[in-house]
């Protein structure tokens, strides 16, 4: 009788990291917006001092994450990821007892330091961690779990929030989050291990070697030396402002250009339900077709959303053209997640992976906090956001061919150390 297998650990810390996934952005990130009118009515704050507080929440994850490294080699996975709980349920409290804006900014700095130890920086470095094969496919149905927190969020709080018979309903909903969240916690911090087992987590298989592949990699201070690194930085750098300023306008400038409300809200849906499953396919291309088609694919498909969000309204061409071409932004987004785990352990290797993958995340994060307000400027100084897009467009070219130029300077480099690590084994 053969032995029943046993299951490996590595599939209990990856649906931990589901769950959070699904947890922290999904109840303290995605739906926020729900909470503006409601705060802002109930309290009598200007929407535009309030909204001040998602820049010092970007401010505060691309500052924090630029210490990520350091933080996670000195005190470990598991305790980062408890003090991320504890963050985000300050930040819940804050936002559910505040009464001026001043109590709603540091609630924003919770949230900051919060997100950026129990979401896409840390479960990069966990799965890193502990998924040796098929990292990018699971690293994307891991980060997948957003798209459905949000959705599962958003029908139990609205109904809290916007309760006809009471105008400080957003407190309620807070507080519940903040359970939630404490429950979650908790059942985490008893089931995560810090790390796999020497022998038994990680049995290597023979198998079909994938395009997508881990390596030792440089020490930190050799990345610095090399070129190609601050031209990655840069141009994650304008991947996120890009990304980030564009989809975050893109339901005022269809209604700016006459675009019926129901079909906005139906093609909000649908990116919803898109967004969810592109990151799990990201991944898993990643795995079977290696980083530079992947990359390529994301930023072509950047590019058609931005000529589509150029050529939408009713009297330029078909509603239903633009909605398709909207769609593929679903695709390029993966570029300010999933692909910063990738970009930093295929680019750099393992070595330096916690210090690499922070300041990818730190500087796509500032990127976030310079991209809406340029946007709005946008708006602001023409009276519409359509001059943004074909510039955005060309932008977007020049960092995919600047982004060739890296892959393969590393992929030249990772050959070079491949042959001397052969050279001296065969002495």
């Amino acid at each position: 009788m053969k032995p029943r297998k046993k299951l490996e650990y590595k599939w209990v810390i990856v649906g931990l990291c589901f769950l959070m996934i699904l947890t922290t952005l999904g109840f303290c990130s995605s739906n926020k917006a729900l909470y503006l009118s409601a705060i802002t009515e109930a309290l009598q704050i200007p929407r535009a001092a309030f909204s001040l507080g998602d820049s010092i929440r970007f401010i505060t994850t691309a500052v924090v994450n630029m210490l990520f490294g350091t933080l996670v080699r000195k005190f470990g996975t598991k305790k980062m990821i408890g003090a991320g709980f504890c963050s985000l349920i300050c930040f819940t409290v804050l936002q559910a007892t505040s009464t001026s804006v001043w109590g709603f900014y540091l609630g924003s700095v919770f949230l900051g330091m919060g997100l950026s130890w129990t979401t896409t920086t840390m479960v990069g470095w966990v799965v890193g961690r502990w998924c040796k094969e098929n990292k990018g496919t699971i690293m994307g149905a891991v980060l997948a779990a957003n798209g459905i927190g949000g959705a599962v969020a958003a029908q139990i709080i609205t109904p809290i929030i916007y309760n006809p018979n009471n105008a400080f309903g957003y407190r309620n909903a807070y507080w519940m989050v903040a359970c939630i969240l404490f429950c979650v916690g908790t059942l985490i911090m008893i089931f995560y291990k810090e790390k796999p087992k020497e022998a038994g987590d990680h049995i290597p298989h023979a198998k079909k070697k994938n395009r997508g592949q881990s390596w030792t990699g440089l020490d930190f201070t050799e990345v610095k030396r090399k070129p190609y690194f601050y031209s990655a930085l840069v141009c994650i750098f304008f991947t996120g402002a890009i990304l980030q300023g564009t989809s975050g306008i893109s339901a005022a400038h269809f209604k700016d250009v006459g675009l019926d409300t129901a079909f906005i809200a139906t093609i909000l849906s649908v990116h919803s339900l898109l967004l969810t499953g592109s990151k799990f396919i990201t991944g898993f291309f990643y795995d079977k077709l290696g980083l530079r088609f992947t990359m390529t694919l994301c930023y072509i498909a950047s590019f058609v959303s931005m000529l589509s969000l150029y050529f939408s309204g009713p009297s330029k061409t078909g509603t239903w053209a633009i909605a398709i071409g909207y769609s593929f932004i679903c695709l390029a987004l993966p570029l300010e997640t999933i692909m910063l785990p990738i970009f930093a352990g295929d680019l750099f290797g393992e070595r330096s992976y916690d210090h690499t993958l922070g300041l990818f995340v730190s500087v796509n994060t500032a990127g976030y906090a310079v991209g809406a307000p340029v946007a709005n400027w946008v708006f602001d100084h023409f009276g519409t956001y359509t001059p943004l897009f074909p510039v955005c467009a060309v932008l977007m070219v020049v960092i995919c061919i600047i982004t060739q130029f890296n892959v393969s300077a590393a992929h030249k480099y990772r050959k070079i150390v491949a042959e001397q690590a052969e050279l001296e084994s065969a002495k």
